[in-house]
């Protein structure tokens, strides 16, 4: 069985005991999440597809970990300007882990 959920904004495919990694969640590491924005359940070939969401349909999820990914370098620069910046930029996310979906 699987799902597609939106979860802060994106929408993710996931599955029983599969781990993901999200955008920054405010819930606490090793707490229980619910997501209840089920946009299509299917189990065993039993599509059901919702309008926007499903009926009674909800994933629980564990908080895992909260980390930041990898350096992003963001460098401009204007040709012949002198005009040169570089930054860089490292986005969080939280590791979930899918526990159990009911739809």
């Amino acid at each position: 069985m699987y799902a597609i959920v939106d979860i802060a904004g994106q929408q993710f495919k996931v599955e029983k005991d599969r781990k993901i990694f999200v955008h920054r969640l405010s819930a606490d590491e090793g707490a229980t999440v619910e997501f209840e924005k089920v946009l299509l359940t299917d189990n065993a070939g039993d599509v059901k597809i919702g309008a926007p969401v499903v009926e009674g349909a909800k994933v629980t999820a564990k908080v895992l970990s909260h980390v930041k990914g990898d350096k992003v370098i963001v460098f401009k620069k204007k040709r012949r300007k002198g005009y040169k910046k570089k930054n860089g930029h490292r986005q969080c996310f939280t590791q979930i882990q899918i526990e159990e979906i009911v739809g």
